[in-house]
């Protein structure tokens, strides 16, 4: 069906109304600015994070069983309706309100996105191109991202308040976009959703499948990877580096850009070093990266870092294509949304562990420390993970 390629520049603009958040470089100032202390902010976030991990698996299922589209519509309007009542809110239970919308909303479009990709391509003969695309989106975010926080700062200027509203108008623009989507053909439906069903399909992915589980278990502790290196990066740059507050926000583009602009050749890498040797090498560069900011307290670290952030461009992607080769079309929306519940529900327990050590001892002892954790676990995981699907990847 070659209408199903006018999908793909429509994910593009969800994609972009998702990650052009404006609101992200000066949140904590608004919050402050509203009479919120540090403990609320964290109680927020903690709301938000639930709120995803608590619905990523039956939301995700509920694309396999309503469709892709329709998840993704509720997804969209749920984000308009989430950054409406943040622009209107002066308080800690409105901002709770928006947070758990926000959260709803994204655990909808989560993992759909990305089933709604890949089926685009297969019902066109197309998914051996998946990887290639799947980058594409993966780097439109990043960059949508690096220009949000230029403009976010430039609106905070006015008000703290102006990027919330301005915000509204970008989600909006996924509304329009998801609305319009065509829905792919698929083997055959669900039929009605059930809890039982849920479990079954979860019991299939991380139990009984073998290869899919180490899959999605190597998959997980690299995700949890990058995103603990999401939250450690700017205070070792304030902290360690002693950049000023733009050296941070310079350093912070240049780093998305770097992801995005890996993620656009993602596949031409992944097809060049081959799939073990991308496991082996995602490991490798975690620990690298980890260990190098740890012992490393100059400017000698960028290099260090400017490789981790190129890795992560390049394994989101390509993790991605390994989990859509080993799933059916009916379930893949649920299973890549439990990839994304696993990789919450262990930075929930790790990345609280990690600033814990960091506060009774040091910023770099936890960096270590998590190099030390992260490839530990990874390389276990990689290893019986390779020998699992060895004769499976790539088919």
């Amino acid at each position: 069906m070659a209408s199903l390629a006018s999908n793909i520049p429509r994910l593009y603009l969800i994609k972009i109304a998702k990650w052009f958040m404006m609101t992200m470089p000066i949140i904590v100032l608004f919050y402050q600015e509203n009479g919120l202390g540090m403990t609320e902010v964290l109680t927020l976030q903690a709301v938000y994070s639930i709120a995803i991990v608590a619905l990523e698996i039956p939301s995700g299922y509920a694309a396999d069983v309503w469709g892709r589209k329709t998840t993704l519509i509720i997804g969209s309007i749920l984000g308009v309706v989430g950054f409406s009542i943040y622009s209107f809110s002066f308080g800690f239970w409105g901002f709770m309100a928006a947070e758990l919308t926000l959260g709803i909303g994204q655990s909808f479009i989560s993992g759909s996105d990305s089933a709604m990709l890949y089926d685009s391509l297969k019902s066109n003969n197309r998914q051996a191109d998946y990887l290639k695309y799947e980058g594409r989106v993966i780097s439109i975010g990043n960059f949508a991202e690096t220009l949000a926080a230029i403009a976010g700062g430039l609106l905070a200027e006015v008000s703290l308040r102006l990027p919330f509203q301005a915000q509204v108008f970008v989600a909006l623009i996924a509304v329009p976009a998801a609305i319009t989507l065509i829905e792919p053909p698929r083997i055959k439906s669900l039929g009605q959703g059930s809890l039982k069903r849920i479990l079954h399909v979860v019991k299939d992915s991380l139990i009984d499948n073998k290869v899919l589980r180490y899959n999605i278990l190597f998959s997980a502790i690299t995700g949890c990877a990058t995103l603990s290196m999401a939250w450690f990066i700017q205070p070792y740059m304030d902290q360690i580096l002693h950049f000023s507050k733009a050296e941070i926000g310079i350093a912070w583009a240049v780093l998305n850009l770097s992801v995005g602009l890996m993620s656009l050749i993602a596949y031409k890498i992944e097809a060049r070093v081959g799939d073990r040797n991308s496991i082996i090498g995602f490991m490798l560069i975690i620990l690298i990266g980890y260990g190098a900011m740890g012992l490393i307290s100059s400017l000698w670290v960028i290099p260090f870092v400017m490789l981790f952030y190129m890795m992560r461009g390049v394994a989101t992607p390509v993790l991605k294509d390994y989990i859509n080769r080993l799933t059916d079309s009916e379930h893949r929306a649920t299973v890549l949304s439990v990839r994304n519940f696993i990789i919450r529900i262990l930075f929930s327990i790790i990345g609280p562990f990690l600033g814990w050590y960091s506060d009774l001892y040091s910023l770099q002892n936890a960096l270590l420390l998590a190099a030390i954790l992260f490839f530990s676990f990874g390389m276990i995981s990689a290893i019986i993970y390779i020998s699992s699907y060895r004769h499976n990847i790539g088919e």
